[in-house]
């Protein structure tokens, strides 16, 4: 059980798309406005660990036709929100945005969200630490899952949210948007790479 736990916080604090757009709605909009994307973010991670608990996503994604327009769906979103992050040029966040991302847009990130699947699947099929029990095992990972997935995504959101408090120089907060931005290219390329 310790090492599900180690490898839940490793998977989770690595920057993945819903990480990077929880800080980014934190540093542009505040943290009382990040809160409804996080509940939604919340929502659809449960959801798809579900989908990939159940057999589910495995039968989906066997499907060629159908595990291409969600991998276009994925690369294409996540390229969208990486151009908004880079295009926000001297603040922090996004851009031109007039309102933050809410519950909705967090409960559909999940859904195309690559990392969000590898997560799920390497926690749920491995660290076996009550396989006379597997439905026990499930419940209490998903406890463990998100005792430890709340507190580390509103760390990120308080992080985001003091980073746009900051008067840094333009040229530093050039260059923090274009980092988050290429750190979801990154998770691009990877969702890319694995899918051929």
């Amino acid at each position: 059980m310790i090492e599900f736990v180690i490898a839940v916080f490793f998977l989770l604090i690595t920057p993945g798309p819903g990480v990077l757009t929880t800080a980014g709605i934190g540093a542009a909009f505040g943290y009382r406005a990040g809160l409804g994307f996080l509940a939604g973010l919340c929502l659809g991670g449960f959801i798809n660990m579900m989908l990939v608990i159940s057999g589910l996503a495995a039968v989906v994604l066997a499907i060629p036709s159908l595990r291409l327009v969600l991998l276009i769906a994925s690369v294409s979103y996540l390229t969208y929100l990486a151009f908004r992050i880079a295009s926000a040029g001297a603040k922090i966040g996004f851009q031109p945005a007039t309102k933050p991302l809410g519950f909705v847009n967090g409960l559909a990130l999940q859904f195309i969200n690559p990392k969000a699947y590898v997560v799920a699947t390497t926690l749920f099929s491995g660290f076996a630490f009550m396989s006379a029990t597997p439905v026990l095992e499930v419940f209490v990972k998903l406890v463990l899952f998100n005792a430890i997935w709340v507190p580390v995504h509103l760390i990120w959101l308080w992080a985001g949210t003091k980073l746009g408090s900051l008067d840094l120089h333009h040229v530093t907060q050039r260059v923090i948007n274009v980092g988050m931005a290429v750190s979801l290219l990154v998770v691009v390329g990877v969702a890319l790479l694995a899918s051929v």
